[in-house]
C-alpha cells in the first residue's frame, strides 16, 4: 500500500512512523480535520444482489447487511451488518474538544489507515515519568475505531518514551487502561470519558512498575528466556527458532545497539529488555510500509508483542 501522507497531520516532532503534515500548535479541530484527512463522512446503502435471468432477472436488497463508503470518494469501505453502529470521523476529534479546552490535553497526532477503514487521534495527557539517566516517559490517550469491524472503538491510555519515540499501551495486563466500545452499541463519549476517570491511576500504577523493571538487572539467561518467550518459540533452542533474526535483533538492541539502551535506566535492565522490544516493533521489523508498521504497532500483532513485551518484563520483578 502507497504512504497515504496526505491522511494524517501532527504538531511539534515528526512521528516516528514519519508519515504526515505538519501543524502549528494549537489548531482548532476543524483545522485537524482537514490536515488528518478526516473532514468526511462514513455512509451506508443497501447491499444488492441479482438473481434470475431474462424476465425473472432481478435485483434484490440484503437486510441484514449494509455497505460502507467514504462521502467524498464514494469508495468502498465495508460490508458490515444492518445493526452495526457507525463512529464518523468527526466524533474521534470531537471526542478530545473538551479535553484540550479545560482537561490539559494536548493533540499531537491524528488520521487514517487503510483508505479510511481504522481512524484514530493521539493526544498527550500531560503525565511523565523520569526514570535513571534523565529516561523521560510522557503519558498519551489514543482513540481509534474502525468501519470493516476489525477494531472496537477503544479509548486507550498509552506512554512513549521520548528518547526513541517509542509507544507502549498503558496497563495492557488487566485493560484498566483501555475502554472499548463494541461497534453493536452506540459510542458515548462522555461515558468513555466517565469512564477513563481510572487513568491517572493507570498512569500511577505503570510508573510504579516501570520504575521497578528499571531497577531490575537481567543476565544473560533472563535475556535469552526473554526474547523467547516474546518472539520465539519455548520448546526450541535458540539457534533452533523460526524466528531467529528477529530474536537477535532484539538482543542487539538490548546490548546497546537500541535508542536509548545505555541510559541508566535501560542498560542491563529489564526496562531496557521491554524498551528493545518496542524499538524492534516500531522500527525494525518487517513491514510493507509505515503504513502497514503503524498499523502493527497500534492495533495489530506489534501491538500483542508490546503486551507480550510487558508482560514477561514483570515476572522479572513479581
Amino acid at each position: 500500500m502507497a504512504h497515504l501522507v496526505e491522511t494524517m497531520a501532527f504538531v511539534r516532532e515528526t512521528p516516528w512512523h514519519g508519515l504526515g503534515n505538519r501543524l502549528p500548535e494549537k489548531q482548532p479541530l476543524e483545522v485537524w480535520l482537514q490536515a488528518a484527512g478526516m473532514d468526511w463522512e462514513i455512509c451506508s446503502t443497501d447491499v444488492l444482489y441479482q438473481v434470475g435471468n431474462g424476465r425473472d432477472f432481478g435485483v434484490h436488497p440484503h437486510a441484514e447487511a449494509k455497505v460502507l463508503y467514504r462521502s467524498d470518494s464514494l469508495a468502498p469501505l465495508s460490508v458490515v451488518s444492518s445493526r452495526y453502529q457507525i463512529v464518523q470521523p468527526r466524533e474521534i476529534l470531537e471526542f478530545y474538544r473538551d479535553l484540550v479546552s479545560v482537561g490539559g490535553f494536548t493533540l499531537e497526532t491524528a488520521g487514517v489507515l487503510k483508505g479510511g477503514k481504522k481512524l484514530w487521534a493521539l493526544a498527550r495527557t500531560g503525565e511523565e515519568l523520569l526514570l535513571r539517566g534523565g529516561d523521560r516517559v510522557k503519558g498519551y490517550l489514543l482513540l481509534a475505531t474502525s468501519c470493516d469491524g476489525t477494531l472496537a472503538t477503544t479509548a486507550q491510555f498509552t506512554s512513549v518514551r521520548v528518547v526513541c519515540n517509542n509507544t507502549l499501551q498503558l496497563a495492557t495486563g488487566d485493560r484498566a487502561g483501555a475502554i472499548k466500545v463494541p461497534h453493536s452499541t452506540t459510542f458515548d463519549p462522555d461515558a468513555v470519558k466517565a469512564a477513563l476517570g481510572v487513568g491517572e491511576t493507570s498512569w500511577q500504577h505503570f510508573a510504579e512498575q516501570a520504575q521497578a523493571l528499571s531497577q531490575r538487572k537481567v543476565n544473560r539467561l533472563d535475556v535469552t528466556k526473554f526474547v523467547i518467550n516474546v518472539l520465539g518459540d519455548r520448546n526450541a533452542p535458540m539457534a533452533e527458532q523460526p524466528n531467529e533474526k528477529g530474536l537477535k535483533t532484539v538482543i542487539e538492541l538490548f546490548a546497546g545497539k537500541g535508542m536509548g539502551s545505555q541510559m541508566a535506566s535501560a542498560d542491563g535492565s529489564a526496562w531496557g529488555l521491554v524498551n528493545a522490544v518496542t524499538e524492534y516493533v516500531d522500527h525494525h521489523r518487517r513491514a510493507k510500509s509505515q503504513d502497514t508498521r503503524l498499523d502493527s504497532a497500534w492495533f495489530g500483532q506489534g501491538a500483542g508483542l508490546k503486551e507480550r513485551a510487558w508482560m514477561e518484563a514483570l515476572k522479572l520483578v513479581a
